[in-house]
């Protein structure tokens, strides 16, 4: 190494040098600057260098020495003074700090979970635009023009947007609409869900929110009957929440299906006991669902003297409210990390 090269390598070795005893401190002192030591030997050198040189070298050696002379002076005083008080002592008992990992919003674990349940019975995944004309929303689905769906109390018109310029646009209120799109493109067997984002012109409450998540599923066959709807369904919150939940069906009224009904879910919380989060009985709401009703097959181009079909819809975060027990929707939109990171491996850890 040359000579600049030599005097690098000691200024690296002292601004690393530890030194936690005297011993250790004499020992420093005698590598560097001892008979033998290296600055001594880069001193000795100096003698070899061109006379043009002499005064560049000889002030960096001359700053080398006292370099090393000041940080053995300072090995020195940190070795009387002795190991560091109980104040300063490091506290083997601390958690050490970890880098935090990114995680899945829960909405989207939630959401990932319910398409693997389907996937494992055969349902595709469907996929639609989230601004939706009048059609595909509301009027293949049996929805009649005095609908109460189709007022403004419910849905976010968007003005000026029609195809062609006909007709008004909306934020697709559920995602039914894509499985008109799914059934208008082909032919019977069909077997799908379609997941995602959906809004409602409703108030934000702590059960409530104007923008949220659904996955609605579509089973259009020859020969489907209830009871298909009722094992599919059975199967779904038996793979979600575990063996031991049962369903119940109630009678109800949806546009789309005929027979309807409203589908409650044995209460997770307290056993079927009765609690506040199902209001004393037992149960609690997840989703809706009902055979589809002929004239929209009819609507779609499939014929319903030959074919007939089932169809549910459930919101993700009433299903992740259930999973990990959160009492406020709010929650899942504030982005607040303290409540996020809980969910780093899956889990709801709160």
């Amino acid at each position: 190494m040359n000579m600049q090269e030599q005097i690098a390598a000691v200024e690296a070795e002292l601004g690393a040098a530890v030194a936690p005893t005297p011993d250790a401190v004499e020992a420093f002192r005698i590598g560097m600057l001892g008979k033998n030591g290296k600055v001594t030997a880069l001193l000795d050198a100096f003698k070899n260098v061109p006379p043009e040189e002499k005064r560049l070298w000889g002030q960096r050696l001359n700053q080398l020495k006292q370099a090393a002379r000041s940080r053995w002076e300072e090995l020195k005083a940190a070795a009387e003074a002795g190991p560091a008080s109980a104040d300063d002592a490091v506290d083997a008992t601390r958690p050490v700090l970890t880098a935090h990992a990114g995680s899945l919003h829960p909405i989207s674990i939630v959401r990932q979970r319910i398409i693997n349940v389907f996937g494992h019975i055969g349902f595709t995944v469907s996929q639609g635009p989230e601004v939706e004309d009048d059609r595909h929303n509301f009027g293949a689905l049996n929805f009649p023009p005095e609908h109460p769906a189709r007022d403004m109390q419910d849905t976010f018109f968007v003005q000026g947007h029609g195809p062609s310029g006909a007709g008004d646009m909306a934020l697709r209120t559920h995602t039914s609409s894509v499985q008109v799109r799914v059934m208008e493109a082909g032919q019977p067997p069909i077997r799908t869900i379609s997941p995602g984002r959906v809004y409602r012109n409703e108030a934000i409450s702590a059960r409530a929110h104007c923008m949220f998540h659904q996955v609605e599923g579509l089973y259009v066959d020859k020969g489907v009957g209830f009871a298909e709807l009722k094992g599919t369904l059975d199967y779904f919150t038996r793979s979600m929440f575990g063996p031991e939940v049962a369903i119940r069906m109630r009678p109800s009224y949806f546009p789309f299906t005929e027979p309807s009904a409203e589908v409650d879910m044995s209460c997770t919380i307290c056993g079927g006991k009765g609690c506040t989060v199902c209001k004393h009985s037992g149960w609690v709401e997840i989703m809706g669902c009902g055979m589809v009703d002929p004239a929209v097959l009819a609507n779609c181009g499939i014929d319903p003297g030959v074919y007939s079909g089932f169809a549910f819809g459930m919101g993700v975060e009433r299903i992740a409210q259930l999973l990990y027990r959160v009492p406020d929707l709010r929650l899942y939109w504030e982005n607040d990390v303290r409540f996020l990171e809980q969910f780093t491996d899956g889990a709801f850890r709160g």
